[in-house]
């Protein structure tokens, strides 16, 4: 299993990445699977089915689309290691429904309320700039190599605490909200406009053009350059 693995999960399909590291090691990315939407157990019924241990749960940032699968991620692996950029902390642990409020109203859905509540706290707070080795320790030689070939690129502007995840030797970059192909996430939720368009020219100009891009919804696998 050497390829991303792709899970639509929870509300609003979230693109779900189970990112194959060493041995039967795993990242996952963006848990949203939850019991409001029937899908509670995607994740970690996959993990299970398929004998994966996570290594790590990286966020790519706070909105409620792409944390309510933390509980149960957690509840099943309760020493994985949860990490988040450190401007979107407060949309976990106990202050995720205040943090969450704005974005639940204006989207017209309040009834996620319950899904957020007593959510787990970040473990890990990144900075940007970071490699996953770093981030998630303890593991083996080999799993530790694997995470190391992947960097934190902070990428404010959907949030202030989005962020990229980039492989340089497989070229991949995971870009949660930030770009989508040919658009790029929505700013009127807490976002800033100017922020995300220096990020996305920051991209740009810093990653090679054949990038494959994994965003966090919809189409998925475009090249960096087909997509800005």
């Amino acid at each position: 299993m050497e390829k991303l693995i792709l899970l639509h999960t929870g509300p609003l399909g979230v693109n779900t990445y189970i990112i194959p590291l060493a041995e039967n090691s795993v990242l996952v990315i963006d848990p949203a699977a939850c019991a409001l939407t029937r899908d509670e157990n995607a994740v970690t019924g996959f993990l299970s089915e398929h004998s994966l241990i996570p290594a790590g749960i990286v966020i790519t940032h706070g909105h409620f689309d792409h944390i309510t699968g933390l509980k149960t991620m957690k509840k099943a692996y309760p020493d994985c290691r949860i990490a988040i950029h450190k401007n979107d902390a407060a949309a976990l642990g106990t202050t995720a429904p205040e943090a969450q409020h704005t974005a639940l109203s204006n989207l017209g859905m309040e009834k996620l309320y319950s899904a957020l509540t007593n959510m787990p706290q970040a473990d890990v707070l990144l900075n940007g700039g970071e490699t996953l080795d770093s981030v998630f320790t303890g593991n083996s030689a080999a799993v530790t190599k694997a995470l190391s070939l992947w960097k934190v690129i902070h990428t404010p502007g959907h949030s202030a605490g989005g962020i990229c995840l980039y492989n340089a030797e497989r070229k991949e970059l995971i870009s949660g909200d930030t770009l989508f192909y040919r658009s790029y996430g929505r700013t009127d939720i807490g976002g800033d406009e100017g922020q995300i368009i220096h990020s996305l020219v920051m991209l740009k100009e810093t990653l090679p053009p054949e990038t494959r891009v994994y965003p966090g919804h919809e189409m998925y696998g475009f090249r960096l350059d087909d997509g800005i």
